[in-house]
Parts: C-alpha cells; structure tokens; sequence
C-alpha cells in the first residue's frame, strides 16, 4: 500500500511511518516541519525566501502593516511544486483539516489536488480545528487550554489561532475536508468528544511510539532528583506553563538541596529531548485529559510526567497503578504532589517503569500502525 501523510506537528507522523514501512508499505511525509522543532520529512515545504534576514523583515513589515502571513504563502507554493509527487496514493492522512498551513483559499485548491488524485483520504484530529474550537469556545469540558483567555481577554492575541478556525474562511476548508474524507479519528480522548457526533467518525486511535528508537533510562537517585520544564513560547498559556512555574518557585526553595531545576524554551526538538534525558521528573501541561506526543515520548524513557491523565483516561486504557501524574492548574495541589514524589523517591522509579509498560502495552508503533492498516482497509 502506498501512504500519504500531510502535516507533522509533534513526531506522530514519522512513527507512524516507522511502523507502516516495518509491515511492508511505502510511506511518504510531506510537511514544513514546524518551525524551530525541525521534524523528519521526505518532501519540504519549509520556508526559505522569509527565513532569510531580509525574508524575515519583509515578513515582519506585512504582517505588522496589513496582517498578511507570507510565510503561510510560501508553505503553500512550495506544497504546489510537490503536487506531481503526491499522485496515485492509496491512502492520503491529513494531520489537521489545514495540514498545509497555507492561506486559506490557496489550502483549499491544493487539497482539491489531492483528493482528486489520490484514492482514499482521511483526517487525524490531534490539534485544535473548526470542530474542536467549537467545543472549546462553548465550555464543553470541565476546563480546556482556554481557560486562560476566559479569565483574561488580553491574551487574545495567543488565543486568536482558535477563533481562526471557527472564521467562514475556514469553515469552507472543513466543509470541504469533511465531504471528502472517509472517515475521521481522534489521537487521544481529548478530541474524542468535540467530534463524537460526526457521521464519519471512527474513533480513537491512539498516538504511535517508536520504543525501539527511545531509550528506557533506569530512574535511579543519586541524592538529586533533576525536574524539567519545557517551554514553548508560543504555548505558554494553553499549556499553563505559568502554573509549573509557580510550583517551582515553591519546591525549589523547600527543597534546595535536593532538586535541580532544568527550564528549556523554544528548543529544536533533538536538542529538547538531550536536554531532559538526565531527568526524573517531566513537567509537560495542565489542561489536558489524556497525554500529547511530547508526554508520551517521556513516558517512554521512564520519566515521571505531569500532564493529562484524568479519570476518562484511566478508565479507557483500565489503569488500576498511575502511569502519569494528572496535572491540574492548581500550584497547591502541584507542589503537594511534586513535595511527596521528593520525599519519596521510589515512587518516582516505580512510576517511571509503569509509564514505560504502559507505552510498551497502549502505543508501540507497530500495534497502532496495524490498526490504522484496518481502520483504512
């Protein structure tokens, strides 16, 4: 089978990859790789006329004078000269419903392209999208990664990406994705629910894990437990960085002599893992239900992750023992937990050994790569 994957955001597509390719398929990523983390891809639509010094002033100067993006052009011209490439797949994914990540009406024509000249396309729902904004915006869950903005209408400009979605501009991509695909799936139970309604809707299909490439790292302390936070900019508020932030605050001085903080920000993603192989403890988010593809990959190497592991997903993978600290936005309750993982340092290698099972067990991207295999056909 040949297989298409449009998009890469967090390393989901390249296991996914690792794991088609072990069972006999011939699989093609074509994406910008994201920015500053820089993932794997076979065909680029990377920019490169505006991350130049003088792409990047002409870039600055339109979006500060007319609110113009060029950069999302070039994505999508660069996508176009792709096109004689991307033909003849019997399978075509869709990391997003604008896996492109170019202007809207030139997104939409390059995805006519493809669907007419491929065979089958279905769409990932991992990432903030029309149906996705629209549960978040309508406070359908307990809390989200809007919680920052419904407390304070200044970060609107963080949050504008959101309401980008729900824009008739984009609502026309979705249509048109939509009326196209053959079905759609969610990476982890936190998009299950905005499009559980759908007719198309398959399921869950867990995020895959290359373990093989991941190596487990034996949690043992030596006096010093090494606590990591990773922050990206550009997400600062939606993870609720803030909230690790704070708690840090707190333990670093009621346990000087016993941790060491270790803060990352806007890192290329091989220099980001580097960075946290030395640690016992992963700070990753708060407002999630179940875990990202950055989360899962510290679970991996046995790593004590705080991030989403809330009672909707214990009961879905039936957990009886913690694989992940369920990390809320509460300082107190952070530094109550974080305090007693201190103080009781086997609990920490006992979690760590747990995670990496776990991920052995629910992820392992041969497993989640056979059941996409069925999933399409």
């Amino acid at each position: 089978m040949r297989i298409l994957l449009i998009g890469e955001f967090s390393r989901l597509h390249n296991s996914l990859k690792e794991g088609l390719e072990l069972l006999g398929h011939e699989v093609c990523i074509v994406a910008n790789g994201d920015g500053f983390k820089n993932y794997p891809v076979d065909l680029s639509t990377r920019a490169k006329w505006f991350e130049t010094k003088i792409g990047i002033f002409f870039k600055k100067l339109l979006y500060k004078t007319i609110g113009f993006d060029v950069l999302k052009l070039e994505f999508g011209i660069r996508f176009y000269f792709h096109l004689n490439k991307l033909k003849n797949y019997d399978v075509v994914q869709l990391i997003n419903e604008a896996p492109i990540q170019t202007i809207p009406w030139l997104e939409r024509y390059l995805l006519k392209k493809i669907f007419h000249q491929n065979k089958d396309a279905y769409l990932l729902c991992c990432g903030v999208d029309y149906l996705v904004a629209k549960h978040l915006v309508e406070k359908k869950e307990r809390y989200s990664i809007m919680n920052p903005y419904f407390e304070n209408k200044n970060l609107y400009v963080e949050y504008k990406f959101i309401y980008d979605f729900l824009s008739k501009n984009h609502k026309k991509t979705h249509d048109l994705v939509y009326k196209n695909i053959k079905g759609v799936y969610a990476s982890d139970i936190d998009y299950v629910n905005p499009i559980k309604n759908e007719k198309k809707i398959i399921g869950l299909l867990p995020n895959p894990i290359n373990a093989d490439k991941i190596k487990f790292i034996d949690l043992k302390i030596d006096g010093t437990i090494k606590i990591f936070l990773g922050i990206n900019s550009s997400t600062y508020n939606t993870k609720g960085i803030v909230f690790f932030e704070k708690a840090l605050e707190v333990v670093s001085k009621k346990y000087e002599d016993k941790i060491e903080i270790i803060i990352a920000q806007n890192l290329p993603y091989q220099e980001y893992i580097k960075l946290y192989d030395s640690s016992h403890i992963v700070l990753d988010q708060v407002y999630a239900f179940d875990q990202g593809y950055n989360a899962l990959e510290a679970m991996a190497k046995g790593k004590v992750v705080f991030t989403g592991a809330e009672k909707e997903f214990e009961n879905y993978y039936n957990l009886q023992d913690e694989v992940a600290i369920n990390a809320l936005p509460d300082v107190d309750y952070l530094v109550t937990t974080l305090s007693y993982l201190i103080e009781n340092p086997t609990k920490i290698t006992e979690i760590g050994i747990r995670s990496r099972k776990f991920i052995e067990k629910e992820h392992d991207y041969r497993f989640i790569a056979e059941k996409y295999l069925k999933t399409w056909g």
